[in-house]
């Protein structure tokens, strides 16, 4: 069986992190087992872990008066789930499900963030990180916004 340092370290969101900042993020994680249907996060719940996924797939989805869930994204392995614990007010902005059994490191972040405070050289990794799988979302949430809406009529 393989140590939470390892998992943590075969993950793509922890690609490049050196072996200290490693440990860091280790020592802050646990190995979860989610059901299908089981929510990861809840909009408007407080924002305290975010979610390494190693198998399965969740939902990141928003709600609609009267229509219910949408589902704006499906994320899967190699993917990180929740980005709320960075920023205060630390409250999920979106809910995310899981479609599957769902394998994860749960991250705790307010440890997480505290060992951010005190080595900075982390936190500019971790937020480094996080930056570059916003930036990915948003421009995949683009795309799908212009096959939705398709190209603009002359």
């Amino acid at each position: 069986m393989r140590s939470i340092d390892e998992l943590v370290g075969a993950h793509p969101f922890a690609a490049g992190l050196n072996e200290e900042h490693l440990a860091l993020m280790a020592g802050c994680a646990h190995n979860v087992a989610l059901n299908t249907g089981t929510m990861l996060c809840v909009e408007g719940a407080s924002a305290d872990t975010f979610y390494l996924l190693r198998r399965g797939h969740v939902s990141i989805e928003v709600h609609q008066a009267g229509r219910g869930p949408i589902v704006i994204e499906t994320v899967g392995p190699g993917d990180a789930v929740g980005w709320s614990w960075l920023v205060a007010p630390y409250r999920w902005t979106f809910d995310a499900r899981a479609l599957q059994p769902v394998g994860a490191l749960a991250i705790d972040g307010a440890c997480l963030r505290a060992k951010s405070l005190e080595d900075s050289t982390l936190g500019f990794a971790l937020l480094s990180r996080v930056t570059q799988e916003l930036l990915e979302r948003l421009q995949a949430t683009r795309v799908r916004l212009l096959d939705l809406y398709g190209e603009p009529r002359g």
